[in-house]
Parts: C-alpha cells; sequence; structure tokens
C-alpha cells in the first residue's frame, strides 16, 4: 500500500545533492510504495496514494541509524553506576560481571532483553541497530549471542576480543588465538562485521590486527573500538587498515585526526558512555571542522552506557560535544548509514528505503531544545508503520 504524507513542516532528505546538510524542505511531502520512498517535492500536486497521513505540520526525518549497540546481555550493573557516580573511575573489569550473567541466561532470555530493548530504540525513532556480541567469550555464548541478535538484525558485530576472560587471565595471546580459531569459525556464519576492543586493560594493537585480519579473511568487515579510556593506537590502526569506523574516539592526537580524515574511516561518537562514566566528551567540533565523518550511535550496554536513546545522544552532541543541531541529526542518520557501510538508508529521497520518523514538533531543532521529551509521534519502517 502507497502512503502520502503531507502537510509535513519540515522534511529532512539528507540528499547529498542538496545545498544545505540536511537537504531540508519546506511545504514538502513524500510517498512511500513497495518499502521505499517513492516520490518527494511539494505539497502541491502530490501523486495519488492508497492512504493519506496529515503530519500536521510535524518534522519528517529519516530514521535513526544506531551503527553501535551491545544489546545481548543478561543481568544489571546500577551498583557499578552509583559507584562510579560516587566518584569511582571507569575501567573496562566490569565487563566480566556481565559475561558471567549472560553465559548463565538461555536463549530465550537473552532474546526477550533484546526484544525489549529494541522496541525502546524503535519507540524513540531508531530504525536501523547494530548489535555486537562480546559477553559471552566463549565459543558457543559468542556464537549463540551472534544468532540471537540475528533475530532482530542484519548488522550484527562479532565481538569476541571485548576483554580476556577470567579462564584466560594471564594468557591473552592463548585467548587471541581462540577467538581467531574456532570462536570465530563458529561466529563468523551469525555476523557481518567483526571488532575489537584495542585498549589499556583489553588488547593491544598487535593483537587487534590479528583479529581484524582473521576476521577479514572469512569474509567479516572491520570496525574497532579505541580510544575511549586515553590515547592510544587504536584510531590510527583503523585509519591504517581502512576500516569503515572506529568507535569512541574520545581521546586523540592531531595526527589521529589527520588520518581519520585522509582514510574515510567514520569516526562514531557515543555520547552516552560519557555522560555515564563522567569522562571528557569526544570533541566532535574539532573532528568536523577537520573533514571527518562523524556518526552519533548510543553504545547501549549495561555498564558505561545504559541508554537506548539517539535523540538523547543527539542533545548531547549539540550541548557537549559542539556540533550544531542540523550536524547532529546528520550524524545519526546519514552519518550511521555511512558507519555501516550502507547506501540504502539514513535519508529520504527516491529509492532509499521508507524508514521514516514524525515528530510532534515544527523541527528537527527540538530535538536538541527538548530532550527527554518523547517527540517521535510515528513511524514507518520499509514503509509500514
Amino acid at each position: 500500500m502507497s502512503v502520502l504524507i503531507t502537510n509535513i513542516g519540515e522534511l529532512v532528505t539528507n540528499d547529498p545533492d542538496a545545498d544545505d546538510l540536511l537537504g531540508l524542505r519546506a511545504d514538502a511531502a513524500l510517498v512511500l510504495d513497495d518499502g521505499v520512498v517513492a516520490w518527494v517535492g511539494p505539497a502541491t500536486g502530490v501523486p495519488a496514494a492508497d492512504e493519506m497521513v496529515d503530519a500536521g505540520g510535524g518534522a519528517v526525518l529519516p530514521g535513526f541509524v544506531d551503527s553501535h549497540s551491545h544489546l545481548v546481555f543478561a543481568g544489571d550493573r546500577a551498583q557499578e553506576f552509583r559507584a562510579r557516580m560516587a566518584g569511582e573511575r571507569y575501567a573496562a573489569g566490569g565487563i566480566r560481571t556481565t559475561v558471567a550473567a549472560t553465559r548463565a541466561a538461555s536463549d530465550d532470555a537473552l532474546a526477550a532483553n533484546v526484544e525489549r530493548l529494541v522496541a525502546e530504540m524503535r519507540s524513540q525513532g531508531t530504525t536501523t541497530v547494530e548489535i555486537k556480541s562480546g559477553y559471552g567469550l566463549t565459543v558457543a555464548d559468542e556464537a549463540r549471542s551472534l544468532a540471537v541478535a540475528g533475530r532482530f538484525t542484519d548488522e550484527t558485530t562479532f565481538l569476541g576480543a571485548h576483554v580476556v576472560p577470567p579462564e584466560h587471565d594471564g594468557d591473552p595471546a592463548g585467548y587471541v588465538d581462540l577467538v581467531t580459531g574456532p570462536m570465530l569459525a563458529a561466529s563468523a556464519p551469525h555476523a557481518r562485521w567483526i571488532d575489537a576492543f584495542c585498549e589499556t586493560g583489553a588488547f593491544d594493537a598487535d593483537q587487534a590486527r590479528a583479529v581484524l585480519a582473521a576476521g577479514a579473511a572469512v569474509g567479516l568487515r572491520g570496525r574497532l573500538h579505541a580510544n575511549q579510556l586515553g590515547p592510544g593506537p587504536g584510531v590510527a590502526l583503523a585509519a591504517e587498515l581502512g576500516l569503515t569506523a572506529v568507535d569512541h574516539c574520545t581521546y586523540l592526537t592531531d595526527a589521529d585526526v589527520a588520518a581519520l580524515r585522509d582514510s574515510g574511516t567514520v569516526a562514531t561518537l557515543l555520547p552516552g558512555v560519557e555522560f555515564s562514566t563522567r569522562q571528557p566528551y569526544p570533541d566532535a567540533r574539532r573532528l568536523v571542522d577537520a573533514g571527518v565523518r562523524v556518526a552519533l550511535a548510543s553504545d547501549c550496554n549495561p555498564g558505561s552506557s545504559y541508554t537506548s536513546s539517539i535523540p538523547l545522544c543527539i542533545a548531547l552532541a549539540v550541548r557537549e560535544m559542539g556540533l550544531t543541531p542540523a550536524e547532529a541529526v546528520h550524524a545519526a542518520t546519514a552519518g550511521g548509514a555511512a558507519a555501516l557501510g550502507r547506501a540504502d538508508v539514513g535519508a529520504l529521497v527516491p529509492g532509499r528505503r521508507a524508514d521514516v520518523v514524525l515528530l510532534d514538533a515544527p523541527s528537527h531543532v527540538h530535538l536538541a531544545y527538548r530532550p527527554g521529551v518523547p517527540l517521535v509521534r510515528q513511524i514507518w519502517l520499509r514503509g509500514e508503520s
């Protein structure tokens, strides 16, 4: 069934051929048909459609593309958050708490949690989500985590190289051998991407390089967690390898910024982490001004960023990271699509997937202007509401 959305107050198209960043159109209309955007144009002289929706002057924009999340987990780390807010410094060791709970959970329990979180995301305008493994850290648990994730998205990422699990304490090299051998073999059929946490306390550059090379050898595309907790080699490694995206990018040297610009690797920024950990926010203004492509994602996980809200991330990026509202919205839509290597989402132009968000607000600016307010009035996913 074709759908005409008319009486749109502001249409965000992200048309790459437009003169402005968001491809804004006023007094516009949109036709969705057969799961894609079929027509974009003025509200006068619109084509016929099977159904008409009056946007009531609300803003319409592409669905958010959340390119970094960790939804396959069990357990709760609220006490860790409470302690951190009392002044304790965040470190990656808390991941092991979630690993223990995830290993003990059934597939049905894990799937129910993912379903709950994806529904939260959808209600706030996210229509595409990437989901990582990384809380199983055994051959069987990583494979089943990805199989669960695959029930909800095609954008699944094998993150066996998240941290070294307790049973491999003192033998990180042996664990990397496991990740790049039997664990990868079991997980690759369920994954599109491979990732590693290149950070002090997790994996060094040589180990991350080995993991990414092994993944590439079986057809998985690479991405990387890097430079979250302090300066390090991860961003430079991602740029050297020409990875699609490198995520966190909190602590960057001038050389890191130049490498990102020259490589075209997307810098995915995750402000929910800094909100939850009280670390410094990434300097998004510096990156954009240098010509680096930026994405915004939630990093939804139970330890360092337990939010499913891209609108919150947009508001934080504007308030704390130096982006304009237009830049933040672009980063959460077209930027997220670029971080996933997707040409079918993140824009509302003919031929793109009909993932559409209608706001109960006249402009995209309200996403930052009214933080914490549920502004999403209606969503179409592949043209269906």
